[in-house]
Protein backbone atom coordinates (compact mmCIF):
# COMPACT_ATOMS: atom_id res chain seq x y z
CA UNK A 1 0.00 0.00 0.00
CA UNK A 2 1.32 3.43 -0.67
CA UNK A 3 1.93 5.15 2.79
CA UNK A 4 0.92 8.62 0.78
CA UNK A 5 -2.48 6.89 0.29
CA UNK A 6 -5.35 8.57 2.25
CA UNK A 7 -7.31 6.29 4.16
CA UNK A 8 -11.27 6.38 5.07
CA UNK A 9 -12.31 7.44 8.57
CA UNK A 10 -13.16 3.43 8.91
CA UNK A 11 -9.84 2.10 7.32
CA UNK A 12 -7.78 4.00 10.10
CA UNK A 13 -10.14 3.16 12.51
CA UNK A 14 -10.24 -0.50 11.46
CA UNK A 15 -6.09 -0.45 11.25
CA UNK A 16 -5.71 1.17 14.91
CA UNK A 17 -8.02 -1.28 16.30
CA UNK A 18 -6.58 -4.55 14.89
CA UNK A 19 -3.12 -3.11 16.35
CA UNK A 20 -4.73 -2.61 19.48
CA UNK A 21 -6.64 -5.88 19.72
CA UNK A 22 -2.86 -8.09 18.32
CA UNK A 23 -0.64 -5.91 21.19
CA UNK A 24 -3.66 -6.52 23.89
CA UNK A 25 -3.24 -10.07 22.72
CA UNK A 26 0.51 -10.44 22.81
CA UNK A 27 0.51 -8.17 26.75
CA UNK A 28 -2.30 -11.02 28.08
CA UNK A 29 -0.26 -14.15 26.13
CA UNK A 30 3.48 -13.47 26.80
CA UNK A 31 4.19 -10.31 29.09
CA UNK A 32 1.51 -9.99 31.41
CA UNK A 33 1.91 -6.48 32.28
CA UNK A 34 -1.65 -4.42 33.25
CA UNK A 35 -2.81 -3.94 29.17
CA UNK A 36 -2.51 -0.19 29.11
CA UNK A 37 0.86 -0.27 30.22
CA UNK A 38 1.91 -3.63 27.95
CA UNK A 39 -0.15 -2.43 24.61
CA UNK A 40 2.29 1.16 25.37
CA UNK A 41 5.36 -0.74 25.72
CA UNK A 42 5.13 -3.09 22.77
CA UNK A 43 3.75 -0.05 21.14
CA UNK A 44 7.03 2.05 21.97
CA UNK A 45 9.64 -0.73 21.11
CA UNK A 46 7.19 -1.25 17.69
CA UNK A 47 7.93 2.88 17.16
CA UNK A 48 11.59 2.55 18.27
CA UNK A 49 12.26 -0.59 15.91
CA UNK A 50 10.95 1.77 12.87
CA UNK A 51 12.86 4.57 14.06
CA UNK A 52 16.06 1.92 14.19
CA UNK A 53 15.51 0.81 10.85
CA UNK A 54 14.93 4.11 9.55
CA UNK A 55 18.84 4.58 10.31
CA UNK A 56 19.51 1.63 8.24
CA UNK A 57 17.91 2.98 5.16
CA UNK A 58 15.04 1.01 5.43
CA UNK A 59 12.30 3.94 5.55
CA UNK A 60 8.96 1.84 4.49
CA UNK A 61 7.70 1.03 8.24
CA UNK A 62 8.19 4.32 9.54
CA UNK A 63 7.11 6.43 6.96
CA UNK A 64 3.92 4.22 7.24
CA UNK A 65 3.30 4.88 10.91
CA UNK A 66 3.89 8.83 9.95
CA UNK A 67 1.34 8.49 7.19
CA UNK A 68 -1.06 6.84 9.56
CA UNK A 69 -0.53 9.10 12.48
CA UNK A 70 -1.08 12.20 10.11
CA UNK A 71 -4.05 10.82 9.00
CA UNK A 72 -5.64 9.58 12.30
CA UNK A 73 -4.82 13.72 14.00
CA UNK A 74 -4.30 12.38 17.59
CA UNK A 75 -6.17 15.73 19.21
CA UNK A 76 -9.04 15.50 17.86
CA UNK A 77 -9.36 11.69 18.29
CA UNK A 78 -8.54 11.98 22.02
CA UNK A 79 -10.29 15.61 22.93
CA UNK A 80 -13.40 15.44 20.15
CA UNK A 81 -14.18 11.42 20.57
CA UNK A 82 -12.67 9.60 22.96
CA UNK A 83 -12.43 11.91 26.26
CA UNK A 84 -15.97 12.24 26.72
CA UNK A 85 -16.60 8.11 27.27
CA UNK A 86 -13.32 8.15 29.05
CA UNK A 87 -14.26 10.87 31.67
CA UNK A 88 -18.15 9.32 32.00
CA UNK A 89 -17.04 5.87 32.30
CA UNK A 90 -14.46 6.88 34.96
CA UNK A 91 -16.63 8.97 37.15
CA UNK A 92 -19.64 6.60 36.83
CA UNK A 93 -18.17 4.49 39.87
CA UNK A 94 -16.90 7.62 41.66
CA UNK A 95 -18.62 7.41 44.95
CA UNK A 96 -20.25 11.13 45.57
CA UNK A 97 -20.38 11.50 49.57
CA UNK A 98 -16.65 10.09 48.88
CA UNK A 99 -16.09 13.24 47.14
CA UNK A 100 -18.04 15.67 49.40
CA UNK A 101 -15.83 14.05 52.02
CA UNK A 102 -12.96 14.81 50.97
CA UNK A 103 -13.44 17.70 48.93
CA UNK A 104 -11.14 20.27 50.75
CA UNK A 105 -8.05 18.19 49.14
CA UNK A 106 -9.17 17.40 45.85
CA UNK A 107 -10.37 21.40 45.02
CA UNK A 108 -7.20 22.37 46.28
CA UNK A 109 -5.20 19.92 44.20
CA UNK A 110 -7.29 20.53 41.27
CA UNK A 111 -7.74 24.31 40.88
CA UNK A 112 -5.34 26.10 43.15
CA UNK A 113 -2.97 23.26 42.77
CA UNK A 114 -2.54 23.02 38.38
CA UNK A 115 -1.94 26.70 38.47
CA UNK A 116 0.67 26.93 41.01
CA UNK A 117 1.98 23.52 39.27
CA UNK A 118 2.00 25.44 35.70
CA UNK A 119 3.96 28.37 37.34
CA UNK A 120 6.74 26.50 39.16
CA UNK A 121 7.31 24.31 36.31
CA UNK A 122 7.16 27.03 33.84
CA UNK A 123 9.39 29.19 35.72
CA UNK A 124 11.81 26.41 36.20
CA UNK A 125 12.08 25.12 32.09
CA UNK A 126 12.83 28.92 31.51
CA UNK A 127 16.00 28.75 33.90
CA UNK A 128 16.94 25.23 32.93
CA UNK A 129 16.73 25.21 28.99
CA UNK A 130 18.79 28.21 28.01
CA UNK A 131 21.40 26.15 29.64
CA UNK A 132 21.08 23.12 27.06
CA UNK A 133 21.39 25.43 24.09
CA UNK A 134 17.26 25.71 23.52
CA UNK A 135 14.93 28.68 23.12
CA UNK A 136 11.95 29.02 24.95
CA UNK A 137 10.13 32.40 25.66
CA UNK A 138 8.39 32.43 28.75
CA UNK A 139 4.88 31.92 27.26
CA UNK A 140 6.22 28.89 25.58
CA UNK A 141 6.91 27.67 29.41
CA UNK A 142 3.85 28.38 30.93
CA UNK A 143 1.96 26.80 28.37
CA UNK A 144 4.33 23.29 28.69
CA UNK A 145 3.36 23.73 32.53
CA UNK A 146 -0.25 23.99 31.66
CA UNK A 147 -0.20 21.18 30.01
CA UNK A 148 1.96 18.52 31.68
CA UNK A 149 0.15 19.98 35.09
CA UNK A 150 -2.69 18.18 35.37
CA UNK A 151 -2.97 14.47 36.09
CA UNK A 152 -4.70 12.35 33.67
CA UNK A 153 -7.95 10.87 34.82
CA UNK A 154 -7.64 8.15 32.01
CA UNK A 155 -3.90 7.21 32.94
CA UNK A 156 -4.79 7.29 37.45
CA UNK A 157 -8.25 5.55 37.43
CA UNK A 158 -7.03 3.07 35.20
CA UNK A 159 -3.99 2.17 36.70
CA UNK A 160 -5.29 2.90 40.53
CA UNK A 161 -7.71 -0.23 40.51
CA UNK A 162 -5.02 -2.21 41.06
CA UNK A 163 -2.66 -0.01 43.00
CA UNK A 164 -3.90 -1.14 46.17
CA UNK A 165 -3.82 2.67 47.64
CA UNK A 166 -5.82 3.56 50.74
CA UNK A 167 -9.66 4.06 49.58
CA UNK A 168 -9.25 7.95 50.65
CA UNK A 169 -6.21 8.33 48.88
CA UNK A 170 -7.42 6.56 45.80
CA UNK A 171 -10.93 9.26 46.11
CA UNK A 172 -8.65 12.53 46.46
CA UNK A 173 -6.48 11.17 43.59
CA UNK A 174 -9.14 9.84 41.16
CA UNK A 175 -11.16 13.36 42.34
CA UNK A 176 -8.22 15.83 41.60
CA UNK A 177 -7.43 13.95 38.18
CA UNK A 178 -11.29 14.00 37.17
CA UNK A 179 -11.36 18.04 38.03
CA UNK A 180 -7.97 19.04 36.81
CA UNK A 181 -7.67 18.20 33.38
CA UNK A 182 -10.78 20.80 32.76
CA UNK A 183 -8.79 23.60 34.39
CA UNK A 184 -5.55 22.88 32.45
CA UNK A 185 -7.31 22.74 29.29
CA UNK A 186 -9.02 26.15 29.82
CA UNK A 187 -5.58 27.60 31.03
CA UNK A 188 -4.39 26.00 27.89
CA UNK A 189 -6.55 27.35 26.07
CA UNK A 190 -5.94 31.01 27.29
CA UNK A 191 -2.45 30.99 27.22
CA UNK A 192 -2.78 29.60 23.60
CA UNK A 193 -5.04 32.27 22.37
CA UNK A 194 -2.42 35.14 23.77
CA UNK A 195 0.30 32.93 21.81
CA UNK A 196 -0.79 33.16 19.00
CA UNK A 197 -2.61 36.75 19.30
CA UNK A 198 -0.32 38.12 21.25
CA UNK A 199 -2.70 40.38 22.99
CA UNK A 200 -2.75 40.36 27.18
CA UNK A 201 -6.09 39.64 28.36
CA UNK A 202 -7.62 41.70 30.99
CA UNK A 203 -8.30 39.78 34.38
CA UNK A 204 -12.15 40.48 33.80
CA UNK A 205 -11.53 38.32 30.47
CA UNK A 206 -9.82 35.41 31.81
CA UNK A 207 -11.75 35.43 34.96
CA UNK A 208 -15.06 35.30 32.42
CA UNK A 209 -13.35 32.87 30.53
CA UNK A 210 -12.75 30.77 33.26
CA UNK A 211 -16.30 31.13 34.88
CA UNK A 212 -18.08 30.30 31.72
CA UNK A 213 -15.83 27.46 30.44
CA UNK A 214 -15.48 25.70 33.79
CA UNK A 215 -18.71 26.85 35.51
CA UNK A 216 -20.69 26.86 32.57
CA UNK A 217 -19.39 23.12 31.83
CA UNK A 218 -20.32 21.79 35.18
CA UNK A 219 -23.52 23.30 35.40
CA UNK A 220 -24.18 22.23 32.07
CA UNK A 221 -23.05 18.83 33.14
CA UNK A 222 -25.86 18.89 36.42
CA UNK A 223 -28.66 19.81 33.81
CA UNK A 224 -27.72 17.07 31.49
CA UNK A 225 -26.96 14.09 34.30
CA UNK A 226 -30.57 15.43 36.17
CA UNK A 227 -32.31 15.06 32.19
CA UNK A 228 -30.65 11.76 31.54
CA UNK A 229 -32.02 10.15 35.20
CA UNK A 230 -35.69 11.42 34.42
CA UNK A 231 -35.35 9.69 31.45
CA UNK A 232 -33.65 6.19 32.73
CA UNK A 233 -36.20 6.25 35.32
CA UNK A 234 -39.68 7.02 33.20
CA UNK A 235 -38.38 3.04 31.42
CA UNK A 236 -37.20 -0.24 32.17
CA UNK A 237 -35.24 -1.72 29.33
CA UNK A 238 -31.70 -2.10 29.50
CA UNK A 239 -31.11 -1.33 26.03
CA UNK A 240 -32.24 1.38 25.36
CA UNK A 241 -30.71 3.27 28.63
CA UNK A 242 -27.34 2.21 27.64
CA UNK A 243 -27.98 3.75 24.42
CA UNK A 244 -29.25 6.63 26.42
CA UNK A 245 -26.54 7.10 28.39
CA UNK A 246 -24.16 6.92 25.47
CA UNK A 247 -26.36 9.24 22.99
CA UNK A 248 -26.09 11.66 26.20
CA UNK A 249 -22.43 11.43 26.80
CA UNK A 250 -21.40 11.70 23.16
CA UNK A 251 -24.61 13.84 22.20
CA UNK A 252 -23.63 16.43 25.45
CA UNK A 253 -20.30 16.63 25.17
CA UNK A 254 -20.55 18.04 21.38
CA UNK A 255 -23.39 20.36 22.65
CA UNK A 256 -21.14 21.29 25.43
CA UNK A 257 -17.91 22.41 22.82
CA UNK A 258 -20.48 23.93 20.42
CA UNK A 259 -21.68 26.27 23.10
CA UNK A 260 -18.23 26.99 24.23
CA UNK A 261 -18.32 25.14 28.13
CA UNK A 262 -16.01 22.38 29.06
CA UNK A 263 -17.38 19.55 27.51
CA UNK A 264 -14.40 17.51 30.14
CA UNK A 265 -15.91 19.13 33.17
CA UNK A 266 -19.78 18.63 31.64
CA UNK A 267 -19.13 14.99 30.88
CA UNK A 268 -17.34 14.34 34.68
CA UNK A 269 -20.68 15.98 36.69
CA UNK A 270 -23.25 13.48 34.03
CA UNK A 271 -21.30 10.77 35.24
CA UNK A 272 -21.08 11.53 38.75
CA UNK A 273 -24.80 12.31 38.54
CA UNK A 274 -25.59 8.75 36.41
CA UNK A 275 -23.55 6.97 38.73
CA UNK A 276 -25.05 8.00 42.07
CA UNK A 277 -28.41 9.39 42.14
CA UNK A 278 -29.19 7.35 38.72
CA UNK A 279 -27.69 4.05 39.95
CA UNK A 280 -29.60 4.02 42.95
CA UNK A 281 -33.14 5.49 42.03
CA UNK A 282 -33.35 5.40 38.21
CA UNK A 283 -31.88 1.79 37.36
CA UNK A 284 -33.36 -1.63 37.83
CA UNK A 285 -30.72 -4.13 39.13
CA UNK A 286 -30.56 -5.61 35.43
CA UNK A 287 -30.32 -2.58 33.75
CA UNK A 288 -27.18 -1.23 36.31
CA UNK A 289 -25.81 -4.54 35.63
CA UNK A 290 -25.52 -3.94 31.54
CA UNK A 291 -24.90 -0.53 31.97
CA UNK A 292 -21.73 -0.95 34.34
CA UNK A 293 -20.74 -3.79 31.86
CA UNK A 294 -21.29 -1.53 28.38
CA UNK A 295 -19.18 1.12 30.05
CA UNK A 296 -16.29 -1.16 31.40
CA UNK A 297 -15.75 -2.72 27.92
CA UNK A 298 -15.89 1.29 26.31
CA UNK A 299 -13.42 1.71 29.20
CA UNK A 300 -11.07 -1.01 28.60
CA UNK A 301 -11.01 -0.87 24.79
CA UNK A 302 -10.21 2.79 24.24
CA UNK A 303 -7.74 3.03 27.27
CA UNK A 304 -5.87 0.29 25.47
CA UNK A 305 -6.35 2.71 21.95
CA UNK A 306 -5.07 5.31 23.65
CA UNK A 307 -2.16 3.87 25.29
CA UNK A 308 -1.25 2.18 21.73
CA UNK A 309 -1.68 5.66 20.20
CA UNK A 310 0.39 7.17 22.51
CA UNK A 311 3.34 4.30 21.88
CA UNK A 312 3.11 5.09 18.44
CA UNK A 313 3.09 8.93 18.37
CA UNK A 314 6.99 8.67 19.53
CA UNK A 315 8.25 8.70 15.47
CA UNK A 316 6.53 12.17 15.38
CA UNK A 317 9.36 13.48 17.67
CA UNK A 318 12.29 14.97 16.54
CA UNK A 319 15.31 13.46 18.69
CA UNK A 320 19.03 15.00 20.35
CA UNK A 321 21.33 14.42 23.28
CA UNK A 322 20.51 17.98 24.28
CA UNK A 323 16.64 16.97 24.29
CA UNK A 324 17.02 13.55 26.17
CA UNK A 325 19.02 15.71 28.81
CA UNK A 326 16.21 18.36 28.39
CA UNK A 327 13.16 15.30 28.71
CA UNK A 328 15.14 13.88 31.82
CA UNK A 329 15.45 17.40 33.93
CA UNK A 330 12.04 17.56 32.97
CA UNK A 331 10.64 14.56 34.57
CA UNK A 332 12.58 16.18 37.65
CA UNK A 333 11.15 19.37 37.41
CA UNK A 334 7.36 17.82 36.79
CA UNK A 335 8.59 15.43 39.72
CA UNK A 336 9.46 18.41 42.32
CA UNK A 337 6.30 20.85 41.04
CA UNK A 338 4.28 17.43 42.58
CA UNK A 339 5.35 17.61 45.29
CA UNK A 340 5.74 20.95 46.63
CA UNK A 341 2.09 21.26 45.51
CA UNK A 342 1.11 18.13 47.26
CA UNK A 343 3.41 18.90 50.43
CA UNK A 344 1.78 22.27 50.81
CA UNK A 345 -1.22 21.19 50.64
CA UNK A 346 -1.36 17.81 53.20
CA UNK A 347 1.12 20.17 55.53
CA UNK A 348 -0.91 23.29 55.69
CA UNK A 349 -4.45 21.15 55.91
CA UNK A 350 -3.21 17.91 57.61
CA UNK A 351 -6.17 18.02 60.37
CA UNK A 352 -8.71 18.88 57.94
CA UNK A 353 -8.06 16.50 55.25
CA UNK A 354 -8.02 12.97 57.50
CA UNK A 355 -5.64 11.29 54.96
CA UNK A 356 -3.31 8.36 56.45
CA UNK A 357 0.32 9.39 57.33
CA UNK A 358 2.57 9.48 54.68
CA UNK A 359 -0.33 9.79 51.98
CA UNK A 360 1.69 12.54 50.29
CA UNK A 361 4.07 9.79 48.84
CA UNK A 362 1.52 8.37 47.21
CA UNK A 363 -0.23 11.61 45.60
CA UNK A 364 2.85 12.38 44.57
CA UNK A 365 3.55 9.53 42.83
CA UNK A 366 0.65 8.56 42.12
CA UNK A 367 0.18 11.93 39.84
CA UNK A 368 0.23 10.23 36.40
CA UNK A 369 0.41 12.40 33.38
CA UNK A 370 -1.47 10.61 29.97
CA UNK A 371 -2.85 11.54 26.47
CA UNK A 372 -4.31 14.51 27.21
CA UNK A 373 -0.88 16.34 27.84
CA UNK A 374 0.08 14.81 24.70
CA UNK A 375 -3.21 16.17 22.41
CA UNK A 376 -2.73 19.42 24.15
CA UNK A 377 0.58 19.67 22.85
CA UNK A 378 -0.32 18.42 19.68
CA UNK A 379 -2.26 21.78 19.15
CA UNK A 380 0.79 24.39 19.59
CA UNK A 381 2.05 25.80 16.16
CA UNK A 382 4.31 24.15 13.97
CA UNK A 383 7.72 25.15 14.40
CA UNK A 384 11.24 24.21 17.31
CA UNK A 385 9.31 25.01 20.29
CA UNK A 386 6.99 22.73 19.36
CA UNK A 387 8.83 20.23 18.78
CA UNK A 388 11.16 20.99 22.28
CA UNK A 389 8.27 20.64 24.50
CA UNK A 390 6.88 17.84 22.27
CA UNK A 391 10.00 15.41 23.04
CA UNK A 392 9.49 17.34 26.87
CA UNK A 393 6.15 16.01 27.05
CA UNK A 394 7.06 12.73 25.71
CA UNK A 395 9.66 12.37 28.20
CA UNK A 396 7.84 13.06 31.04
CA UNK A 397 4.53 11.30 29.74
CA UNK A 398 5.83 8.06 29.38
CA UNK A 399 8.08 7.66 32.62
CA UNK A 400 4.69 8.20 34.35
CA UNK A 401 3.31 5.87 32.83
CA UNK A 402 5.78 3.08 32.92
CA UNK A 403 7.68 3.77 35.88
CA UNK A 404 5.16 5.79 38.02
CA UNK A 405 2.39 3.52 37.38
CA UNK A 406 4.48 0.45 38.24
CA UNK A 407 5.65 1.43 41.00
CA UNK A 408 2.63 3.25 42.59
CA UNK A 409 1.32 -0.26 43.79
CA UNK A 410 4.25 -0.74 46.05
CA UNK A 411 4.23 2.95 47.63
CA UNK A 412 0.69 2.55 48.33
CA UNK A 413 1.48 -0.85 49.92
CA UNK A 414 3.56 1.80 52.60
CA UNK A 415 1.40 3.69 53.46
CA UNK A 416 -0.96 2.88 56.89
CA UNK A 417 -4.62 3.69 57.00
CA UNK A 418 -6.25 5.14 59.74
Amino acid sequence: MDVTSTLSIFEISAIFLSITALLAYINHRFIGLPTTIGVMVISLLVSIAAIFLGFLGFDELIDYEVSLLDQLNFTHVLLDGMLSMLLFAGALHVNVRDLRRYKLPIGILACVGTLISTVIIATALYVVVPLLGFNLSFIWCLLFGALISPTDPIAVMGILRSAGAPKSIETVIAGESLFNDGIGVVVFALLLGILTSGDMPTTYSVAHTLAVEAGGGIIFGLILGGALNYLLKAIDSYQEEVLLTLAGVIGGYALASHWHLSGPLAMVMVGLMVGNHGRNLAMSDKTRHYVDLFWELIDEILNAILFVLIGLEVVMIVYSANLLVAGVLTILIALCARLIVVGLTTTIFNKQLELPSGAWKVLTWGGLRGGISVALVLQLPDGSQRNILLALTYAVVVFSILVQGLSVGKVAKSIKTK
